[in-house]
């Protein structure tokens, strides 16, 4: 689900990309100014997957959850150059080491891990101990709620 939904929100902008932004920009500046939205979009719906679908909340959950996420996208990514753009594999692992693409890699990466880091903020987040409120003079305060 998470693959699909991000997928489906690159596929979007990276229409407009192609047609808007980088005919006038070129392809790095292109990139740089993508990237931030998609992941921005990527870890909104990931946190919303993990709450929605109960995700358990263990490193293993979100290496699990990130590494499919990852592969499903590395292998559309694939798919659409090899049969899109009629580049080889080879040709496309190659363009991996070129600037946009190398971006573009980092991105993926980064969106592979949002789950495990969304879930460890989570695990921290139940492990902190309450603040407790004090008065004016430093005393616990019993007034409040």
């Amino acid at each position: 689900m998470y693959f699909a939904i991000v997928f489906a929100a690159g596929f979007a902008l990276g229409v407009l990309r192609l047609l808007v932004l980088l005919p006038s920009l070129g392809e790095t500046v292109t990139v740089l100014l993508e990237m931030p939205v998609i992941l921005a979009f990527a870890w909104l719906a990931c946190g919303w997957i993990i709450t929605r679908f109960g995700v358990p909340n263990t490193s293993g959950a979100g290496l699990i959850m990130g590494g499919l996420a990852f592969a499903l996208l590395m292998t559309a990514e694939l798919l659409l150059t090899t049969l899109g753009l009629e580049r080889t594999v080879s040709e496309q692992l190659i363009r991996y080491g070129r600037g946009p693409e190398l971006l573009g890699l980092v991105g993926q990466l980064l969106f592979a891990a949002f789950p495990n880091i969304q879930l460890a903020l989570m695990r921290r987040s139940e492990h902190q101990l309450p603040v407790s409120r004090v008065d004016g003079a430093g005393r616990p305060d019993t007034a409040a709620p």
